[in-house]
């Protein structure tokens, strides 16, 4: 299992914009082969910052999503709306408690 992690700033007057743009996609990424589940999490104190966390079943997974003209046409939108680059993880769990 792969858990990915993108963290990305938006300028001011698009985060409502973003938003709306992940409540509206986020059924087709957590549909898309592969993925088991998409979280949006905001900042608390810097509401401008985001990050997305994705859960994926590999590596071929997650990449084969990033290659997608879905992806491509979001990703473009998004970019539009940042401040700044987004940096981005892959990671796996090394150790948990539940």
């Amino acid at each position: 299992m792969i858990n990915r992690i993108v963290c990305m700033k938006f300028q001011p007057q698009h985060v409502e914009d973003f938003k709306q743009l992940f409540d509206e996609r986020k059924e087709k990424i957590k549909n898309s082969p592969g993925c088991h589940g998409v979280k949006l999490l905001q900042d608390i104190h810097d509401t401008t910052l985001f990050f997305t966390y994705s859960f994926w079943e590999s590596e071929d997974d997650l990449n084969n999503y990033r290659h997608s003209a879905f992806f491509a046409a979001t990703w473009k939108k998004t970019k539009a709306m940042m401040d700044g680059k987004a940096k981005a993880w892959s990671t796996n769990i090394e150790n948990e408690a539940s």
